[in-house]
């Protein structure tokens, strides 16, 4: 698995927003990635980043359905990922200076 095809997407709620605050960021990533991989995924992908904890959370698929067919929805991993204290910061919105 190439390290940029771990991490998927940032997750942006309202409680991953607030974390941002405690250098903690929030991505969706493969569900066959385990915490070293994610480690390394992320230091490669943003330039002068230092992780220093990851922790991830696997969302069982839930039974759904439309009319008579029934189904699954996909299952999903997400990862917190701690930064350390000298560690710059991700841009996730980079706004553009004008």
């Amino acid at each position: 698995m190439n390290l940029y095809d771990v991490i998927k997407k940032p997750v942006i709620t309202e409680k991953s927003m607030v974390a941002l605050e405690e250098g903690k960021y929030t991505f969706e990533v493969d569900t066959r990635a385990h915490k070293l991989l994610i480690k390394q995924a992320v230091e490669a992908a943003f330039e002068g980043v230092k992780v220093a904890t990851v922790n991830t959370v696997t969302a069982k698929p839930k039974a759904k359905r439309v009319g008579r067919y029934t189904g699954f929805t996909s299952k999903t991993k997400k990862a917190i990922v701690t930064l350390t204290a000298d560690s710059k910061a991700i841009e996730l919105f980079a706004a553009e200076a004008e």
